[in-house]
């Protein structure tokens, strides 16, 4: 399930590749796309942040959804029910409004869920946050207590981090590979604090599937969570999982000022506009 989002000059939205679930935002419904195309649904409005969130010209933030709706992570639907009684949800495959209550600065998606950062810095997330099955899914946004003035939000399969404006950095959701930073496997259903990052002025997160990655001030990245395949970028002899953030020294002194993070890899920008890449067969690029 790989798609890619890019956006021109003009800050129009291109997406190309796994499109069978409605995931490009256009139709027809085809398992791929090896063309970028134009989602034209966000033609006629100005986006202001990557992925899912767009500005009209009257000044009020939208956040839109698209793609796989199973478990409500696209927002509230009309109720449809099969035989049994069990609701059904469609794939939306022209993006549609979701969170219409809430004035939205950040969006983010996971596996089957959706968060979402406010302009008060409070976060909510509707959806299936934990993996399928093991807790009731919502399709309403819920306010995640215990979080405030909130600054950078991302979100993993089924692990999310916020950033708060002090510096603090919270994990809460899926734990099996320590990837919310805690010491330990056990997953939380509320935020708790990453471990082995005091002192440090964090400028940038990142979550991939189930590992974790931050940026700090001085350009120096650090990883946690599962890494198997390299992804963690910690050479080819250190392939294990890490339940606390450590510093990838690979990456020392190269100005680091943007981390991302995909399913099994992560991405690095330097100031001067080189990009690292530790992927899955543990190379860095």
């Amino acid at each position: 399930m790989i798609y890619f989002l890019v956006f021109s000059v003009e800050l129009q939205l291109f997406t190309w590749g796994w499109n069978q679930r409605g995931t490009l935002g256009h139709p027809p419904e085809t398992k791929t796309e090896n063309i970028p195309s134009q989602v034209k649904a966000l033609a006629n409005v100005k986006i202001v942040q990557r992925v899912k969130c767009v500005f009209n010209e009257c000044n009020h933030v939208k956040c839109v959804c698209t793609g796989g709706n199973e478990y409500g992570q696209c927002g509230e639907e009309p109720e449809r029910k099969d035989d049994t009684g069990r609701p059904l949800r469609r794939d939306i495959v022209i993006p549609q409004r979701c969170a219409p209550k809430l004035v939205v600065r950040q969006v983010a998606a996971g596996g089957t869920h959706s968060v979402v950062l406010t302009r008060e810095g409070y976060v909510w997330t509707w959806g299936q946050p934990w993996p399928p099955g093991d807790i009731k899914q919502i399709s309403v946004p819920v306010r995640v207590q215990g979080l405030e003035n909130v600054r950078l939000i991302t979100v993993g399969a089924f692990h999310n981090l916020a950033l708060q404006e002090d510096g603090t950095l919270w994990a809460w959701g899926n734990n099996e590979y320590g990837q919310l930073g805690t010491g330990d496997t056990q997953p939380r259903s509320q935020p708790i604090p990453v471990q082995g990052l005091s002192g440090l002025t964090l400028v940038d997160i990142a979550a991939g599937g189930w590992h974790s990655t931050a940026l700090t001030d001085d350009g120096e990245v650090y990883g946690w969570g599962r890494g198997e395949h390299g992804r963690l970028g910690f050479g080819d002899n250190d392939k294990s999982s890490k339940m606390v953030p450590q510093r990838v020294q690979l990456l020392a002194g190269e100005d680091i000022v943007q981390v991302s993070c995909g399913g099994t890899h992560s991405v690095a920008l330097t100031r001067d506009g080189r990009m690292f890449s530790v992927k899955y067969l543990t190379h860095l690029l």
